[in-house]
């Protein structure tokens, strides 16, 4: 499995919302802050987006797709004068659906959806994302059109399994965003998406993927990707944001913490696989990245003690 894989599975999505709604001219809507991913196609008009924390509003024109993987609050406006309502009291005026039946019911229409992820480390790594990720090139947003649309239809028209094909689209469309911005190398900054951009960076990634409990070192990342070990070190730093040695602990530990939730595997058996030689080690590695103990985060109805950030 390639890296982008590996870490998008470690999100485990398993719930998902879909629907569409018009945007009406004299009103704008505000969304409160959410968890998860919401991602959403312009399909007829235009309007503001304006995300908290973000300087400046961007215009959605019809056919462009947009990510917040953030979960910070946002509205939707046509004109940037008009002061926000919030979307529940926009749904009782206006009747919004859960289904999305088309953009001809108004001049400007989106439709999309809101993806909860189940693993205990997705916010940690959406937050190495862009607070937006907006796809606004012709080949791009064909591509996410589609999805939506079959999201859509299976709304609309129920059918055997199509419960979990809506599920998939969803994954899809997540991937799919994640990969138009991985590929402008122009949007994206430091983190795990700009190393795999980065045909050296990916290699040294993709063998602590593949091996994490092998006695990595700076040296032999470096030999691998045939670079000299303090131009390796500055490179992966810059592009990745955290030193070989950090990203390699981040990783172990991810990976722990998704089997400690996930499987019956023991903590020795744990250790060994991901490089320590003690239960003793794990811990003190477990608690230094993850700001708990092992046994603190299993216990833990959710995974409230994680403190570190990835990729950063």
């Amino acid at each position: 499995m390639d890296p982008l894989s590996e870490v998008l599975a470690l999100m485990k999505p398993q719930l998902y919302v879909a629907g569409g709604f018009g945007v009406p001219g004299d009103m704008a809507v505000r969304f409160p802050k959410h968890k998860g991913v919401k991602c959403y196609a312009m399909l007829a008009g235009n309007c503001w987006l304006v995300v908290e924390g973000v300087p400046e509003p961007v215009l959605i024109h019809a056919g462009d797709c947009f990510l917040l993987p953030r979960g910070l609050p946002f509205h939707l406006a046509t004109d940037l004068a008009l002061k926000p309502v919030l979307y529940t009291d926009v749904c009782v005026r206006l009747g919004v659906r859960s289904e999305a039946p088309g953009a001809t019911e108004g001049s400007r229409y989106i439709a999309g959806g809101h993806f909860a992820l189940t693993g205990g480390h997705a916010e940690m790594i959406l937050h190495s994302l862009p607070p937006i990720v907006h796809i606004r090139r012709e080949s791009d947003k064909a591509a996410m059109r589609w999805s939506l649309e079959r999201m859509r239809e299976e709304l609309r028209d129920p059918q055997p399994g199509g419960s979990l094909i809506a599920q998939q689209l969803a994954y899809m469309m997540l991937i799919q965003a994640l990969r138009l911005h991985l590929a402008d190398a122009a949007s994206t900054g430091p983190g795990w998406l700009s190393a795999l951009s980065d045909r050296h960076m990916s290699i040294a990634i993709a063998s602590m993927h593949n091996d994490p409990g092998y006695p990595w070192t700076l040296h032999s990342l470096a030999e691998r990707v045939g670079m000299s070990r303090s131009v390796f070190a500055l490179r992966f730093r810059k592009v990745v944001g955290a030193t070989p040695m950090e990203y390699l602990a981040r990783w172990r530990m991810l990976l722990a913490a998704d089997r400690l939730k996930h499987s019956s595997d023991g903590l020795s058996a744990i250790a060994q696989s991901l490089g320590y030689q003690s239960e003793s080690a794990f811990g003190k590695a477990f608690r230094r990245v993850m700001g708990c103990s092992p046994g603190q985060y299993i216990r833990s109805a959710t995974p409230s003690c994680i403190s570190a950030e990835w990729g950063r």
